[in-house]
């Protein structure tokens, strides 16, 4: 296959004219996967702003999880004239951030980091790139131009810990082992696991300088009030020859040699391509340019083989549900499917996913998330189970496999029951009108799960009204399921719990002091008539359970309250608990997480209620949408964030590359397309 065309989706230009304003090398970031969870990552500048920022991040079996074990890459050039000059900016410990006057240009090619710098007069090319499915990282360097030769000053500090681990965790001693061009780290007391080191395209010599300590600063964990400085080792630094044209390569892995060594980097980054370009070739046919193949390349990163899980069979998938520092999470997982699988064209893996996760049911659900390096799930979540339904539903819609739904309907017709008789953390529908009631001291049971120090600050217990619509959905799907199967006996049972729940929905949700939907009916405090974006689900759904002569005025107040154009706010604002920033310390955060912080993957129920309430206004659609578009220049560059502040300038906030709001975005941007292009 010929390579790759060079999709070109965000450049940066850098230069001396910039260096007075160093903000953008430090709030750009850039993210590798491996398909594995593990990543490279860090600021574009060349700075690990965060504990999570590492060049090799491997996804490593249970217990150990996610282990940084390349941090840090010091790299500079030695010139002709004996000058030495560093290609990117340090953070120096005091916090203050030393640029450069080298690097030219940022860009993403296929999804790929790509840098530029001119060294007097010197041009030279960096690139990173992760084989998949291995954890092993290929940082590439090459001479496009220049007088004379140069060397190539490279100098890997680490200190292995666990990715979420404070940086502060201490130094202890390293070995070094080296022969010919294999060099591998090892922690003196055994500890982690081996880090090999080696150098391809040039003479590398292994300078020692007897194993050099020095302190990191980590902005954004200061910003965050985390620990934010910590040490890094560095055992010495290679040095490398490089003329015009020439490229070298220094591999870093957690693999066996045999695996490092089976091809060559420039193999290696072919069959990257290649399958970056399949990637785009399989996805739907809307989504093969522009800002979709953006985000399909996106998408790829948080589709992954989880390590070490016993339960799972080899086959298994599942979704990271955001870098850096989440895991995968049942809701994420099932909201993101058809964005990141079936949109893109990968149904054999959705089927893995779903499968999957139906290995995990217990009493009745799913679990919410799996912890770090652990095999077990916690199940302490009262959507994510309704949302496998409506994930079950697209998934069968679109590859007609009734070969997975067969196998999944008494699980599914388990969930139901216990849902009726009621499971754990007060999660069960109420005899009296058949509305889906949670709660339990101490949880956060909605996909609003901020907690902080024991304090749930969205608890919404009682009858929240997104659950209940999850909740008529999934009766009306398995109603229906159960019918195609010749079971019309549960099919009418299920039809009339259905019908039950939706007389009850209208008859308590509706508000007409607000024109739109209660949040919570039967809380702990009565009703709760705050505006929030969970209403839209009412409408949004395959099976909307609130009748459609209010479908207009939910939409209307969606409109003037809560959408922005990077999604909609999570509480409107006027109410006593808006918060217009999400920063500060973790408890500010947390307090402000769905209190008017804006979501990226509301933008897909938006997007459906819209297309419910005006199916010929596509257009109209897409201006929201397209609000998006200079987002993928920002945070994680090519991706679309967690989370934004409620007022402008709507500055992007948590999880810098989230599943769900690339997913939804996606989705909700081919859907509009196809509508456009069938109306030209």
């Amino acid at each position: 296959m010929a390579p790759a065309p060079r999709l070109v989706t965000t450049t940066m230009p850098w230069g001396p004219e910039h260096a007075a304003n160093p903000a953008r090398l430090l709030t750009r970031e850039w993210l590798v996967t491996n398909g594995l969870g593990g990543y490279a990552s860090g600021a574009v500048g060349g700075a690990c702003t965060r504990r999570y920022h590492g060049l090799l991040v491997a996804a490593l079996p249970s217990p150990l999880g996610r282990t940084v074990m390349l941090t840090h890459l010091g790299e500079s050039v030695a010139l002709a004239d004996g000058r030495e000059l560093r290609l990117t900016g340090e953070e120096r410990p005091d916090g203050s951030f030393d640029v450069t006057e080298t690097l030219q240009e940022f860009r993403l090619e296929s999804g790929l980091p790509v840098w530029h710098f001119r060294v007097g007069g010197v041009v030279l090319e960096k690139r990173i790139l992760m084989p998949y499915r291995q954890n092993t990282v290929h940082v590439a360097f090459r001479m496009l131009a220049g007088p004379t030769p140069i060397r190539l000053l490279l100098r890997p500090r680490l200190n292995f810990r666990r990715h979420e681990d404070d940086v502060t965790e201490p130094l202890v001693p390293y070995d070094l082992f080296s022969r010919d061009r294999r060099h591998e780290v090892r922690r003196q007391d055994g500890a982690a696991t081996t880090l090999r080191l080696m150098v391809h395209g040039a003479e590398a010599e292994f300078i020692l300088d007897g194993g050099k300590a020095s302190e990191f600063h980590y902005r954004l964990e200061w910003e965050r009030g985390y620990a934010h400085r910590g040490p890094l080792w560095s055992p010495g630094r290679f040095s490398l020859a490089l003329a015009a044209g020439g490229q070298v390569t220094l591999v870093a892995s957690t693999e066996e040699w045999d695996t490092i060594e089976a091809f060559s980097p420039a193999d290696t980054r072919q069959a990257e391509l290649e399958r970056r370009q399949r990637l785009i070739e399989q996805a739907h046919p809307l989504a093969r340019s522009g800002v979709a193949a953006e985000l399909v390349l996106a998408a790829d990163q948080f589709i992954i083989a989880p390590q070490g899980r016993s339960a799972r069979a080899e086959d298994a998938r599942t979704v990271i549900a955001g870098y850096h520092w989440f895991t995968d999470w049942g809701r994420d997982t099932m909201i993101s499917l058809e964005g990141l699988t079936l949109t893109t064209g990968r149904s054999h893996e959705a089927g893995a996913i779903l499968r999957t996760f139906q290995n995990y049911v217990r009493d009745g659900l799913i679990p919410n998330m799996f912890p770090e390096g652990q095999n077990e799930g916690l199940y302490h979540t009262a959507d994510a189970t309704l949302w496998y339904f409506h994930a079950m539903k697209r998934y069968v819609e679109v590859t007609g496999d009734r070969s997975t739904l067969r196998h999944a309907l008494p699980t599914l017709n388990s969930i139901v029951e216990h849902h009726l008789k009621g499971t754990r953390f007060g999660i069960g529908a109420d005899g009296k009108d058949g509305l889906l009631r949670q709660g339990a001291d101490g949880y956060q049971l909605t996909w609003m799960d901020a907690k902080v120090d024991g304090w749930v600050v969205t608890p919404r217990r009682g009858k929240a009204v997104e659950i209940n619509a999850l909740w008529f959905n999934a009766l009306r799907l398995m109603e229906g399921w159960m019918r195609a199967e010749g079971d019309d006996l549960r099919a009418a049972e299920l039809g009339e719990h259905a019908a039950r729940a939706q007389q009850s929905f209208n008859r308590r949700f509706w508000n007409p002091q607000t024109g739109a939907l209660f949040d919570v009916v039967d809380g702990e405090d009565g009703d709760d008539a705050a505006i929030r974006p969970n209403m839209l689900l009412a409408i949004s759904l395959a099976h909307p359970v609130l009748e459609e002569s209010r479908w207009a005025a939910v939409m209307d107040v969606t409109l003037k309250r809560l959408v922005t154009p990077v999604g909609l706010r999570s509480l409107a604002p006027g109410h006593p608990d808006f918060r217009p920033r999400y920063d500060g310390d973790l408890r500010a955060r947390d307090a402000a997480y769905h209190q008017g912080t804006v979501w990226g993957w509301l933008a897909g129920p938006f997007a459906d209620a819209w297309l419910k309430v005006h199916p010929h206004d596509a257009a109209g659609l897409k201006r929201v949408l397209d609000g998006f578009v200079p987002h993928l220049g920002e945070a994680c560059l090519g991706s679309i964030s967690e989370v934004f502040d409620a007022e402008e300038p709507f500055t992007p906030r948590g999880c810098v590359a989230q599943a769900w709001s690339v997913a939804e975005l996606l989705r909700a941007w081919v859907r509009c397309a196809e509508l456009l292009a069938a109306a030209s």
